[in-house]
């Protein structure tokens, strides 16, 4: 008889989520091959998901709570699972970021997290490390949740020109991307600007930046070194990146000549698909 891993379901987010999951499945009576069959997957992922060798997705959490009837427990929990997947350095600041009122972010190098289409995602995460790669783009996209909340945040990202261009994944993959950009302007929330590169010399050449807003608490700070975030609610600083980004705002291109950039660089750069649909990143 094969041995059943034990789990301490108060280990982590994914071990309680597992161990949930069996239980909830033995109570119903289903093996799992059986639940398997009922929300579409393999008995052998359900296994998986049980031991924590795999991460269950947010549509997988849903199936299983219409199978099982448990009311969107998993639902629930299966936000706090792909939180966990995240860089335990970048946590904190995920956690900061889903309950701030106004986001403003400077971007120079990369499309902001919040605006990333998976197949983005996929070619950023996937550069040195292709472990859990699947796992951890699913984490970037649950973060991008507060967009469809019904109260969501406001979103103001003013992005370097040479994000455009720097061709993340091929051609497909950044006119997939440049595509989804372009359909934020129906969206009366967010707003994106492009700093172009006639600009010259201007505040956000420091380095990427990103000032959360909140309704009762402290402003705060946020930029990245390589391997670590850094949060602050200094009110110098604060006081000083404000400033600092109401200047690229006021020098970017407004947002209506952004998009009209974001087009064409769109279809003059990555229009001809043929000769690039080898090397996308899936």
């Amino acid at each position: 008889m094969a041995q059943i891993r034990e789990l301490d379901p108060s280990a982590s987010p994914l071990d309680y989520f597992g161990y949930e999951l069996r239980r909830k499945r033995e109570e119903a009576g289903l093996t799992q091959k059986e639940l398997g069959g009922i929300v579409f997957c393999t008995g052998s992922l359900i296994g998986q998901i049980e031991t924590t060798l795999k991460v269950p997705t947010r549509e997988f959490a849903e199936r299983v709570d219409a199978a099982l009837m448990t009311d969107g427990c998993f639902s629930r929990l299966v936000g706090l699972v792909l939180r966990s997947q995240l860089p335990h350095w970048f946590q904190p600041y995920a956690e900061m970021e889903a309950k701030a009122g106004y986001i403003s972010t400077y971007q120079c190098q990369l499309v902001y997290g919040l605006l990333q289409t998976p197949r983005y995602a996929a070619a950023m995460l996937g550069i040195d490390n292709q472990d859990r790669l699947e796992e951890r783009v699913a984490a970037r996209m649950e973060r991008q949740r507060i967009l469809k909340r019904e109260q969501s945040p406001v979103l103001w990202v003013v992005m370097d020109e040479s994000v455009l261009l720097q061709a993340v994944g091929g051609r497909a993959v950044m006119r997939e991307q440049l595509a989804h950009l372009l359909t934020l302007r129906d969206k009366p929330w967010v707003h994106l600007q492009v700093l172009p590169f006639e600009v010259g010399a201007h505040t956000g050449m420091r380095g990427a930046f990103t000032l959360l807003r909140f309704d009762s608490d402290p402003d705060l700070h946020y930029f990245e070194g390589y391997d670590q975030g850094h949060m602050t609610a200094n009110p110098q600083v604060i006081r000083e990146r404000s400033v600092g980004y109401a200047r690229l705002q006021a020098t970017a291109l407004s947002p209506e000549d952004s998009a009209d950039l974001i087009a064409g660089v769109m279809e003059d750069r990555y229009g001809d698909q043929s000769a690039d649909e080898g090397c996308d990143v899936a």
